[in-house]
């Protein structure tokens, strides 16, 4: 009986994580068409994308990778 349900349950799962891959490629696909309409109005796609990770770090995490890259492209002669 346990075999049974454990089946089930595994099967549910199974299911639930095939329900989010499709979800999930459909927000991919959204945010790609947003990328795009972007782009075709004159925004640099890659420099929103580099935003959009930035706008995802916590403060103290952007300012330590803004002051590491400051220092590396000092180092570079970049500055």
């Amino acid at each position: 009986m346990s075999d049974i349900i454990a089946a089930d349950q595994l099967r549910l799962f199974i299911e639930r994580i095939e329900r989010l891959e499709e979800e999930k490629k459909a927000i991919a696909d959204d945010i790609r068409d947003v990328y795009a309409e972007a782009k075709s109005n004159g925004y640099d796609t890659k420099t929103m994308r580099a935003i959009v990770r930035l706008r995802k770090m916590e403060k103290h995490h952007r300012d330590e990778a803004e002051a590491l890259l400051d220092t590396y492209k000092a180092a570079l002669g970049l500055a």
